[in-house]
């Protein structure tokens, strides 16, 4: 037995359920009240999504050029993904660009008023 169709299989289905994750991220962004609750939206479902296309994309491909390319891909975005969402909450959080009637708690209320 080959074991060629499994991960074709296997990659089309890290593949449909990358897309369904950013598909819902794209939706998130559009539905959403603010920019704290659609940051989560840009960031969380966005990064699995783009991970699990590039793994799916990675078992289909089957060349090692192309899946280091892919990993260098997912190692950037693991990096700048959390660094740019936390740099856009903060810059909504301080300029007041946000629903305080949804906030649970405002953790960052007295932190910010000490740097100030």
């Amino acid at each position: 037995m080959s074991w060629e169709p499994v991960l074709d299989v296997v990659g089309s289905v890290l593949i449909l359920l990358g897309a369904a994750l950013a598909l819902t991220a794209a939706i998130g962004l559009v539905r959403l009240p603010d920019v704290l609750n659609r940051m989560h939206a840009a960031s969380k479902p966005q990064t699995l999504g783009f991970l699990l296309l590039c793994v799916g994309l990675s078992l289909i491909l089957r060349d090692g050029a192309a899946s280091a390319l892919l990993a260098l891909a997912c190692g950037l975005q693991l990096v700048t993904a959390p660094v740019a969402t936390q740099m856009m909450g903060r810059a909504a959080y301080r300029t007041g660009q946000f629903r305080r009637d949804l906030l649970v708690e405002d953790a960052g209320r007295d932190r910010d008023d000490e740097t100030r």
